[in-house]
């Protein structure tokens, strides 16, 4: 499952950042490496972007961006 498909309130552990490029490089930079839990902390009205805690931080994120991070889904 890829972490733009993880509900509010759920957490999960990253198995695979799949962008490319630039894009890959920002997320894995920004913290989203494999082995890290996150937990969808809220979203937006509109639902994009989510706000995600990991690494006792919060990052908000898009939406497509989240669609290239492939995650294992955790308790809720």
């Amino acid at each position: 499952m890829t972490l733009d498909k993880l509900e509010i309130g759920r957490n999960a552990r990253i198995v695979a950042v799949t962008g490319q490029g630039a894009l890959r490089r920002r997320l894995l930079d920004m913290g989203l490496t494999p082995g890290t839990e996150v937990t969808v902390f809220k979203a937006a009205p509109m639902g994009d972007p989510v706000e995600l805690e990991l690494r006792g931080y919060s990052l908000s994120l898009r939406l497509e961006d989240a669609s290239s991070i492939e995650v294992e889904p955790g308790a809720a």
